[in-house]
């Protein structure tokens, strides 16, 4: 009968091994990476006490105070000089480099938007060229690196849970409860974690938009302060997303460590506080 089978010894063997080494990570995140992002010096007295730690162990929090800086690549001192308002125009290809028109017709049929990152102008309406923003760049590269590990971590401990929940019976679920609200705020946090990570997309759109508008319209000079603005607020935007994840950090620390020996056993002698 199908409610007999069971997993053979091998394969039983290896999903415990499973199980274990998903604890055993998710306590290196709780007690050593979350609170490393939090604290500008470790003090979980595990400094660095294994390569998953080691890896994540970067000290948000002295990136935020770097902030204050002007040395800092998040200080907004940098959005005036990066910002580059001015139309070029379109980058002539040279006559050695022009291909024949049959292979000129394969290439236009094939060939991707850009070529060697330059862009494409033969079907543009307006080919003038606006540079994007390079700082910028890497400023969202950073914080989509941020919200990466985040998002990477919170997965880690989500798993542990959900192997930790013990079976589905009734009465004495207080337990499972906790860990079915802490598995909440950890998808949250997850979710919080994408949005900021998309912002990066939403910031290229929106500075193309204006971008084309300049190229259309270079005699309005709104249009060159809504790009300055718009980068400069980028920039701030930027370094509010560090300090939003640094207290996502904090919060779930905060919450995993008060509740740590509930999500461990959800269910632990809770029946003997009753008589």
């Amino acid at each position: 009968m199908a409610g007999d089978r069971k997993i053979d010894p091998a394969t039983n063997k290896r999903l415990e091994e499973f199980r274990s080494s998903v604890a055993k990570e998710a306590d290196e995140v709780i007690f050593g990476a979350f609170p490393s992002k939090v604290s500008t010096r470790c003090t979980c007295g595990l400094e660095p006490f294994t390569e998953l730690y080691a890896r994540y162990c970067n000290e948000l929090q002295e990136l935020i105070h770097s902030t204050s800086t002007a040395s800092s690549p998040f200080h907004l001192s940098h959005a005036a000089d990066s910002t580059d308002s001015t139309v070029y125009p379109p980058p002539q290809p040279s006559s050695s480099d022009e291909p024949d028109k049959k292979k000129r017709k394969r290439e236009a049929e094939s060939e991707s938007v850009h070529t060697n990152g330059i862009s494409n102008t033969q079907n543009a309406r307006y080919p003038d060229l606006v540079l994007l923003n390079k700082h910028l760049v890497s400023v969202h590269q950073r914080v989509k690196r941020e919200c990466e590990e985040l998002a990477e971590l919170c997965d880690k401990i989500k798993l542990w849970i959900n192997l930790t929940m013990p079976k589905i019976e009734d009465g004495d679920n207080f337990g499972v409860q906790i860990q079915e609200e802490v598995l909440n705020e950890l998808h949250r946090s997850q979710e919080s974690a994408y949005n900021m990570r998309d912002t990066a997309r939403q910031s290229y759109l929106n500075r193309a938009k204006i971008c084309s508008k300049i190229i259309k319209y270079p005699h309005v000079e709104d249009y060159t302060m809504a790009l300055k603005e718009h980068d400069e607020k980028q920039l701030y935007l930027s370094r509010q997303h560090l300090f939003d994840l640094r207290n996502i950090y904090a919060v779930m620390t905060d919450i995993l460590h008060k509740n740590m020996s509930k999500i461990r056993a959800p269910k632990a002698n809770n029946g003997v506080g009753l008589y």
